[in-house]
């Protein structure tokens, strides 16, 4: 900025405040999530430690009196709220109702006025203890009517916070780590994740080289394409899953009464079919493939829309050149449309792989990451929420972080960026 004019600099100052609200946003929305997130992978967090340890008390009548000089026993039930975390310095506080006296009052306790104050100590993990108190009632009581529960006790105590404390670990990390499963279930993330993205692409590609065509009904078409995106994703899961039922599911039906079946397909629930093809047998991933197929199919949209934009973007006298020139429609394609396609392929890549990496909801709705479907994202609500070990869960999204930054690095060292770099 040293080399700008001051009007320059002002406009700099002024676009610098204008994206600062921007900043902030992406700051607290983005940056701060992901900083939680490496904080809490180094810790043994478990699901019950987002509420810190604190003390309970429950306070109850036991005995009313119905005359004057009569006792009212009031007990207070108190209790940790964690079973393996201690709570310091405990202390309850609560006003008692004109006219009781106490009787035998507990060596802990002091009462000045109404307040009644009990200093209770430290409570070891999983405390519990029933504190009672004998009160003697006399005219004034009995005449206002006025319960001791009427008035709701107060109790503090100090509790380390594992969420806030300097306490750290590499536990969770060895966990998930020496998990016999991580390595085979970071393979199916990639492969899910790699070959879910070009199946979009291709279907996206193949959608816009159609709709590039003149024809009748070519809108209502355009707009059935649109379909599998903007459905919601429970809905078309659950279509599939319906539709790929091998018990009462369309497609089995259909097949075994055309006779192109033997015996039903469990397209979801099959983790490997053996395959003989050309006198070679291999394990074909069967319900892994078919969330492939699945991802592919309901977010190829999204590219069509993307590369037809560039498809109408070329010009037209490209191709009539190429065509007097005696170029085929492959060498049209190759030479002419794959160039011009080639920046907003690789920006589509980038960012579908991004959001299919991330992918939840899709693998969770079909198999529930069963029959070799699991991936990185289902392995972080395992860990996090079914075992409710959030540290684990944290640590594997920390991994998922990870791999996205390397992804990210070889991308933009290596990706084609336009027609220049085809």
């Amino acid at each position: 900025m040293r080399n700008l004019s001051p009007l320059a600099r002002l406009e700099a100052r002024l676009a610098l405040v204008l994206l600062l609200p921007t900043l902030l946003i992406v700051l607290s929305i983005v940056v701060v999530p992901v900083l939680a997130n490496f904080w809490i992978s180094f810790k043994p967090v478990e699901l019950g430690d987002l509420r810190p340890p604190e003390p309970i008390v429950k306070e109850q009548i036991r005995k009313r009196p119905q005359q004057p000089g009569e006792v009212l026993v009031l007990r207070y039930n108190l209790r940790g709220s964690n079973p393996t975390k201690a709570v310091e310095q405990v202390r309850l506080q609560d006003t008692l109702p004109a006219g009781l006296t106490p009787r035998d009052l507990d060596e802990r306790c002091t009462l000045q006025g109404r307040t009644l104050s009990c200093d209770l100590g430290n409570w070891e993990p999983g405390f519990r203890e029933r504190l009672t108190l004998q009160l003697v009632a006399d005219a004034t009581y009995l005449e206002n009517a006025v319960e001791p529960t009427d008035s709701k006790p107060l109790i503090q105590g100090e509790a380390e916070n594992i969420l806030t404390n300097w306490t750290f670990t590499l536990d969770n990390y060895r966990r998930i780590f020496d998990d016999p499963d991580f390595w085979p279930v970071l393979r199916v993330t990639f492969l899910y994740t790699l070959f879910g993205t070009l199946g979009s692409l291709f279907l996206g590609l193949f959608a816009a080289q159609l709709m590039n065509q003149n024809f009748k009904g070519r809108g209502f078409l355009r707009g059935l394409f649109l379909f599998p995106y903007v459905s919601p994703v429970i809905a078309v899961s659950f279509a599939w899953v319906f539709l790929l039922n091998p018990f009462s599911g369309t497609l089995n039906a259909l097949g075994l009464k055309l006779g192109l079946l033997q015996e039903p397909l469990n397209l979801f629930g099959q983790r490997i079919a053996q395959i003989d093809l050309f006198g070679l047998s291999f394990d074909f991933p069967v319900a892994l493939t078919t969330v492939i197929v699945f991802e592919s199919w309901r977010y190829f949209p999204l590219a069509f829309l993307f590369i037809l934009a560039r498809f109408q973007a070329i010009p037209q006298e490209m191709y009539e050149a190429a065509r007097v020139d005696g170029a085929s429609p492959l060498q049209q394609f190759y030479y002419i449309t794959l160039p011009q396609l080639v920046g907003i392929l690789s920006v589509m890549f980038l960012l579908r792989f991004i959001w299919t990496f991330n992918k939840f909801d899709d693998i969770f709705l079909l198999t529930g990451g069963n029959a070799g479907t699991r991936t990185l994202t289902v392995n972080v609500y395992e860990q996090g929420f079914a075992l409710a070990n959030l540290g684990a869960g944290s640590a594997v999204s920390v991994v998922i972080f990870a791999a996205l930054a390397v992804f990210l690095l070889v991308y933009f060292r290596y990706a084609p960026q336009g027609e220049d770099d085809a």
